[in-house]
């Protein structure tokens, strides 16, 4: 875990739950595994706080628990999962993923899912169909028949999963939380669990309710016990379903190859690539380097009938996708009209070597990227073929070459004539290795993203009160609305905020716009240089 990974996770920390989650979780980070008493004396917090802070890591999927050195009778340790905090970045992410595939009703089931870490399916389609039915005119509201249909569709494409079940004998009092029966593990994997992506049936009928304004609080008290009372009516007691990240990033890796073929080849190509990875999508394992293997009659009866593409045609299409430098698709054999396959692995490579040439030309010129591009095509070259190959002045080759070597974009390799290493009688080799360098840019992006946070952090606290008082003003606005308030009272309240705080508050949140494309804009890079380093890993 480097420097760059321990500050952004504790900045996600903090921004998601608060300081106490962030100093808990960090401490966590940086020990590796402590029980719950050691915790809370080395973070010098009440023990009642970190209960509920590994309560809240535990509940999103960020911490596990086992047994600890002593074995079974000793007390359980505490291990946090970086991998799952960083994902957090990627949460506007899944919800409009998740909103372009399934819609306003997949978007909040997504977005409640993930707020709470794990939900049952009753409780969730309860409050997104009183959601949906809070912005819906006055008279309309949402079946909650609509959310399951949802809700399933979300499950069958593997978007949800079932939370597995708690490895656990016997009873625990809530009181010995340090030391609980040695019969609880941590659960396994969702995977492993025979029972994944079964939904259970849920006695759930009726519509979703608009929320009503109430003085006294009486009436959220009797939602609440109403929810309790319902919920346990519903059928899927202790059935808990989160979020299937692993099954997103596949989808997000398919639409990255997809719009590069497009970008590369054609609309047509790509729909042929996005056909061969939809039909595979179930059947190919997640750290796959291919796809499984089609025939050229699948791929023509899969593809979709609006694209009226005859069967010499897409012949041809595949030919030039198996032909094509990027290797995005290959030919594993003949039967069936051919057998093709999607090259997952040389598509990350490729995407990530573009990645690269993209930075370098960015930040030193495209000159450089000239020189980072033949290095990366030729493998191994000495100064004066790259001033030759790139047709770069000499000077100017040079300088560049030592700019990338200070960098750590471009590394020399010394190949010696004889074992004394005597610099007349050795070649010094420049070179550039893919994989270490995508590292080092991933580093790099760390850094941006958790600077990219602090300062939208920032601007929100130097600009709180400004940001308060217009919530307080857009809550009374939104009530005197639905009140049905006279024109001349709304303007009234409107004009609380006088021009120059307007001014300065449109400023702010122009800046924090800007902030936050850009932070998704480098979890883009990230995702692309974490998927090309997983597969060259697993490939291995």
């Amino acid at each position: 875990m480097t420097a760059q990974e321990v500050r952004l996770c504790g900045l996600l920390l903090q921004e998601h739950f608060g300081d106490v989650v962030e100093k808990v979780g960090t401490h966590l980070i940086r020990s590796g595994v402590l029980t719950l008493r050691a915790l809370a004396y080395e973070t010098k917090l009440a023990l009642d706080l970190v209960k509920k802070s590994l309560c809240v890591l535990v509940q999103h999927g960020m911490c596990t628990f086992g047994a600890g050195r002593r074995g079974p009778a000793g007390p359980v340790e505490y291990r946090i999962n970086c991998e799952r905090i960083l994902h957090m970045l990627r949460y506007p992410r899944y919800i409009y993923t998740a909103k372009s595939l399934y819609g306003d009703t997949g978007e909040l089931i997504v977005e409640e899912i993930l707020q709470r870490g794990q939900m049952t399916m009753s409780s969730t389609v309860k409050t997104v169909a009183d959601r949906l039915t809070h912005n819906m005119p006055e008279g309309q509201s949402m079946d909650y028949s609509e959310v399951v249909s949802a809700f399933s569709r979300l499950v069958e494409t593997h978007f949800l999963q079932r939370c597995p079940p708690m490895a656990s004998a016997g009873p625990s009092s809530s009181g010995a939380v340090d030391t609980p029966p040695p019969v609880v593990t941590q659960p396994a994997e969702p995977e492993s669990h025979p029972e994944c992506y079964k939904l259970p049936y849920i006695n759930l009928t009726g519509q979703g309710k608009r929320r009503r304004s109430s003085e006294d609080g009486e009436d959220d008290k009797r939602a609440a016990k109403k929810a309790k009372t319902d919920n346990s009516e519903s059928g899927d007691e202790g059935i808990y379903w989160q979020v299937n990240f692993q099954r997103f990033h596949l989808h997000f890796r398919d639409q990255a190859i997809i719009s590069a073929v497009s970008c590369k080849l054609d609309q047509t190509s790509s729909e042929i690539v996005r056909t061969m990875l939809r039909m595979s999508e179930v059947t190919t394992p997640a750290h796959a380097a291919f796809t499984q293997a089609l025939s050229a009659n699948e791929i023509f009866r899969a593809l979709p009938s609006n694209y009226n593409i005859a069967r010499p045609i897409l012949d041809q299409y595949l030919t030039l996708l198996v032909d094509d430098p990027m290797e995005f698709v290959g030919k594993t054999g003949d039967s069936g009209g051919g057998m093709f396959v999607v090259n997952l692995h040389r598509a990350l490579a490729n995407l990530a070597r573009a990645t690269l040439e993209s930075v370098v030309q960015e930040r030193f010129g495209s000159r450089s990227a000239r020189i980072f591009r033949l290095l990366l095509r030729k493998r191994h070259l000495e100064q004066k073929q790259v001033e030759d190959f790139a047709m770069v002045p000499a000077k100017e080759a040079k300088d560049m070459l030592y700019t990338l070597l200070s960098e750590n974009l471009v590394q020399l390799q010394e190949v010696p004539k004889t074992p004394d290493f005597a610099p007349s009688r050795t070649f010094y080799l420049y070179t550039v290795n893919q994989l270490p360098t995508a590292r080092l840019l991933l580093q790099h992006c760390y850094k941006t993203v958790g600077n990219l946070i602090e300062r939208r952090l920032y601007e929100t606290k130097e600009n709180k009160r400004l940001l308060e008082k217009s919530q307080r003003i857009e809550a009374i606005l939104a009530s005197l609305q639905a009140t049905g308030a006279e024109a001349a009272q709304l303007t009234e309240v409107e004009e609380m905020i006088t021009a120059p705080e307007r001014q300065q508050l449109e400023s702010l949140r122009h800046h924090i716009n800007k902030l936050d494309s850009s932070e998704n804009q480098v979890d883009e890079t990230i995702f692309l240089l974490e998927s090309y380093i997983n597969s060259t890993q697993a490939s291995r």
